[in-house]
């Protein structure tokens, strides 16, 4: 969406879920480098026998979005809310999903039956605006099949800062939540980004090397604008280029600094786009779809959430897996 100079910008709250956007904060002045940063990346693998941990989660009362009938723009309703599982577990009904800290630089990680002819792709996942890496899990587990989630080995990581306020996910998820940045009204200025970004990288390379990246909502957005941001060396200078990009809920960031480093060239990797008929973000997220040369699409009727996949949901990201494999496997061989 473009806005001609001097126009007035429609008032919204960011797409980041939150109905209590903060605009009055300020950068931290301390440099990057003498922070504190607690270590709260969930390092944690779905299918893998050999588990050190293992959390249960449960399936039962699985909540899902109700979205006003006119969402404003990058505004979430207040009935709108990610969905997931209540947090009151039932027992009897629960998904045991291995938890499990894997090696830097690790030779082979053979996973489960029907991946041990080659290495599972590494994605990076970045959770949504005040919640948590866990939280994220939580939602892959009881939405996707064990069949899809076999072929990743995902890590998923808390966001540097604790939510400075109220989660659109409290009374569904227990806390601790936390939020990668933060921003004005209109979504045009954030506070903290620059360190959001040395914090992911920092991650990365001592966690890493990760194929790709997967986010939904705020983690979304920001999964989507790495890629254009390390081609242009403003973020991820220190680690592999990013391959693939699983973007649920996604748009694109509107300050004009980040969007001429972000979307100047077309992204390039393949990527896959969760768009919901009922999401708020709908239109934002297929505005980033323009910038995307080799998209693959998953529409699906619910609102601002991770969905569940159906037949074609299901064909679409198994044809975008046997892409990812095709590509580290020729990448495998020329080396």
């Amino acid at each position: 969406m473009h806005f001609p100079r001097g126009s007035k910008l429609p008032t919204f709250v960011s797409p980041l879920m939150s109905s209590n956007p903060t605009p009055t904060l300020q950068s931290n002045p301390t440099p990057i480098l003498r922070r504190r940063f607690p270590a709260r990346g969930h390092r944690t693998l779905f299918i893998t026998h050999r588990s050190l941990h293992s959390i249960r989660i449960s399936r039962t009362q699985i909540q899902h979005d109700s979205v006003s009938s006119k969402p404003l723009p990058f505004k979430s309703s207040s009935a709108s809310r990610t969905s997931g599982t209540d947090k009151n577990t039932n027992k009897n009904q629960c998904l045991d999903l291995s938890e499990t800290t894997r090696k830097t630089n690790s030779s082979n990680n053979m996973g489960s039956e029907g991946c041990a002819a080659s290495t599972k792709p590494r994605f990076l996942c970045l959770h949504g605006f005040r919640t948590s890496g866990l939280i994220l899990k939580t939602q892959l587990g009881n939405k996707w099949p064990e069949s899809v989630l076999r072929h990743f080995d995902l890590d998923f990581l808390d966001a540097p800062f604790p939510a400075i306020g109220k989660s659109e996910v409290e009374g569904i998820f227990d806390p601790p939540y936390y939020e990668w940045f933060q921003f004005d009204k209109e979504f045009t200025e954030y506070t903290n980004f620059d360190e959001c970004l040395e914090f992911i990288e920092d991650y990365m390379v001592k966690n890493g090397p990760f194929d790709g990246l997967l986010g939904f909502s705020q983690g979304a957005i920001l999964s989507a604008a790495l890629p254009g941001l390390q081609e242009k060396g403003v973020a991820l200078t220190k680690v592999p280029k990013i391959k693939f990009m699983i973007i649920i809920g996604g748009a694109k960031f509107r300050s004009p600094t980040v969007v001429e480093n972000a979307y100047s060239t077309p992204i390039q990797i393949p990527s896959l786009h969760f768009l919901g008929e009922m999401d708020f973000l709908k239109q934002y997220g297929l505005e980033l779809l323009e910038n995307c040369v080799d998209p693959s699409v998953i529409h699906h009727p619910k609102g601002h959430t991770i969905p569940r996949l159906d037949e074609k949901g299901l064909e679409t990201i198994m044809s975008f897996i046997e892409t990812i494999q095709k590509k580290l496997d020729e990448k495998e061989e020329k080396q």
